[in-house]
């Protein structure tokens, strides 16, 4: 058994008695393959066809056309170390650099250093919502200025006289406004910086109160009440729109300047022609053009329509909403007080 077992093992010609044939089938000479070793072994079963065996086996398995799998031996280390580790795991590997509190950067911290950062954080829900917040601020702070400069001209009557009697003044807070005016709408870089933004801001929004206070003081006080009310309800309703809207009113500006510029035409006009109708007809055209303006520049400040203004013009942004507002309380206060007359 041993001796039939080691020509099995080395591939030679098994000695002993074939066995028999299938039922049915007819024994046919055993066919010889060649052997690797250059000896000779009769195949299994010889019918047609059958390949022939036996079959090479190589030591590793086959990885496609090219052969075996290179094996080899695995490095040894120590492998290199970062100086820098992340304050938690899963974080980028940060370039080495001179190093401040947790950031690798070559001056201070930023907010791009945080690994949450993203530009749609950075740009709608952080920094554009305090930037809406101050706007609003310093808009609140600079309409309760000048409604108190109208309470006082229109209910205390000395003040009222002395407005009334003194018209040079009017003139004066005119030209004070209107130098502050350019130089905030076209010193871009004045107006941003601190603390002259808002001193040249406040100077603009005193000048302005006083103009508006005078207008006041010459309408009967129920017409002052009359149209801070209707204001009020106007502004509210137009900026609570603007801001529920999908309608995007920034790509009307053009066309609102072009109006602006025809109503500028209108009150020339109205200078002229000295009609109660005419000028009823121009006041509602301009309580309604700067109506327009004001859902303009509230979607300008909120920064998700195709125009936005930048978050550091937040001097800027207060500035065109308070003018809108003070521009449609005087053209209702013209409404009202010609209706009256």
């Amino acid at each position: 058994m041993s001796h039939e077992k080691s020509f099995l093992v080395s591939g030679d010609t098994y000695p002993g008695p074939q066995p028999p044939a299938a039922p049915g089938y007819v024994q046919a000479p055993y066919p010889v393959a060649p052997h690797p070793q250059g000896q000779f072994q009769p195949a299994p079963y010889g019918q047609t066809g059958y390949p022939p065996s036996p079959y090479p086996v190589s030591p590793y398995p086959q990885a496609g056309p090219y052969g075996p799998y290179p094996q080899g031996a695995y490095p040894q280390g120590p492998y290199p170390q970062g100086p820098y580790v992340q304050p938690h795991p899963g974080a980028p590997v940060s370039p080495p650099g001179p190093m401040h509190n947790n950031y690798h950067e070559d001056g201070p911290p930023s907010y791009y250093d945080n690994d949450g950062f993203t530009p749609s954080n950075w740009d709608d829900k952080n920094i554009r919502q305090a930037f809406i917040r101050k706007v609003f601020l310093v808009l609140t702070i600079q309409l309760s200025v000048t409604f108190s400069f109208v309470a006082i001209f229109t209910f205390v009557k000395d003040v009222k006289g002395f407005v009334r009697k003194n018209v040079w003044t009017y003139y004066v807070s005119y030209a004070v406004f209107f130098i502050s005016l350019i130089v905030l709408s076209c010193c871009g870089d004045f107006r941003r910086k601190h603390p002259w933004n808002l001193i040249a801001l406040s100077i603009l929004t005193l000048s302005l109160s006083y103009m508006v206070g005078m207008i006041a003081s010459f309408y009967n006080t129920d017409a002052v009440i009359m149209a801070v009310g209707i204001t009020t309800a106007v502004c509210f309703t137009v900026v609570i729109f603007s801001l529920q809207t999908k309608y995007d009113f920034t790509s009307c500006r053009g066309v609102l300047i072009v109006c602006l510029m025809v109503l500028f035409i209108f009150a020339i006009l109205c200078i002229f022609i000295r009609n109660r109708i005419l000028e009823i007809v121009y006041a509602s055209l301009g309580a309604l053009l700067f109506t327009c303006f004001l859902a303009v520049d509230t979607q300008l400040i909120l920064g998700n329509k195709q125009l936005a203004i930048s978050q550091e013009e937040y001097v800027f942004a207060a500035l065109n909403l308070y003018t809108d507002i003070i521009n449609i309380f005087l053209y209702i206060l013209a409404i009202i007080g010609r209706a009256k007359d």
